[in-house]
């Protein structure tokens, strides 16, 4: 029936849209229930696997993560291990907490290696990341992210990229640790 129809699109309607608007509040909060809608995004399984070809990664604190973080997986909270990928939700507090994390980590002797999004006017850059990186590197092109962006509608490859992407890396770097 073509009203049963109708109502059911615009449930579905509804339905994206509160979630669209809820993400944006938890985003713009101090809030750090970072599994909602526009924190999803996925690196790219080649780029991720040249990376770490290069660096020998044994823990990533941020993986893909389309349900609730609960505590024991909560990057924030959880040991990080000594060789880690870290590929931060973008919002600003998130990001924002995870690249000072990545710093403190980096002084205990860990590696953590970074995909963040080019930003080099903020003071997060000037007075967190540029004093402390032990190498930055900007990606040529834009990277095609997999997930769920800030509107709820899924993306992957063939998308268009939103942001320049930088790798940049606290403590010691090389392939692989003794």
């Amino acid at each position: 029936n073509l009203a049963t129809q109708r109502s059911a699109k615009a449930t579905r309607t509804a339905n994206l849209l509160a979630r669209q608007y809820l993400t944006l509040i938890m985003i713009w909060t101090n809030d750090t229930a970072w599994h909602t809608i526009g924190n999803c995004d996925s690196t790219p399984k080649d780029f991720y696997t040249k990376l770490d070809a290069e660096f020998n990664f044994d823990f990533d604190p941020c993986p893909f993560n389309d349900g609730e973080i609960t505590p024991d997986k909560d990057g924030l909270i959880i040991e990080w291990g000594k060789r880690n990928y870290v590929n931060p939700p973008y919002s600003r507090k998130l990001k924002e907490a995870f690249v000072k994390r990545a710093i403190e980590e980096s002084k205990k002797g860990k590696l953590c290696v970074m995909l963040l999004p080019v930003s080099t006017s903020t003071v997060l850059f000037h007075e967190w990341i540029k004093p402390n990186a032990t190498d930055i590197r900007f990606v040529k092109g834009r990277i095609s992210f997999e997930g769920v962006n800030t509107f709820g509608v899924k993306v992957g490859k063939g998308s268009a990229p939103m942001h320049d992407s930088m790798i940049v890396v606290f403590g010691t770097s090389g392939s692989s640790c003794s």
